[in-house]
């Protein structure tokens, strides 16, 4: 059907219970200049914990793992159970200090693997007749 991909990380996720931040590999520390002048970030992260056959097969969850929501489809949902065990945070950048770059919270385990990292630019595009689901 479709081409494989090769992924490598570019750093990964420390936490502890007063500070995360993200390490950078050495290789990519270039990449960081100009990143200090911006507040937030994307983060975009491997659900490595998550990543078994089972998991991949994984089509439909109940959102936020709550049995009242419906069964949904994972396209629909955060869950880390998917296909391809791609996340993304938007993180609000605390400092930049190379090879780290310290954030306020990732929704991501101790030890996640970092794939890709982007400034956050807001969109001057407005949403008109913006549509959630009630569960959200």
């Amino acid at each position: 059907m479709s081409p494989t991909f090769h992924l490598a990380p570019i750093g990964i996720i420390h936490k502890t219970d007063t500070q995360t931040w993200i390490e950078i590999d050495e290789r990519y520390l270039p990449a960081l200049d100009g990143l200090e002048g911006f507040s937030h970030i994307n983060v975009f992260f491997w659900f490595h914990e998550n990543d078994h056959p089972e998991g991949r097969q994984v089509l439909k969850v109940h959102p936020r793992r709550d049995t009242t929501n419906p069964l949904t489809g994972v396209f629909a949902t955060h869950s880390p159970l998917r296909p391809n065990l791609i996340g993304m945070s938007l993180c609000r950048v605390l400092a930049v200090e190379p090879p780290k770059i310290e954030i306020d919270r990732i929704d991501a385990f101790d030890g996640t693997p970092v794939l890709d990292i982007k400034c956050y630019i807001p969109s001057s595009r407005t949403f008109e007749n913006l549509r959630l689901p009630d569960w959200v």
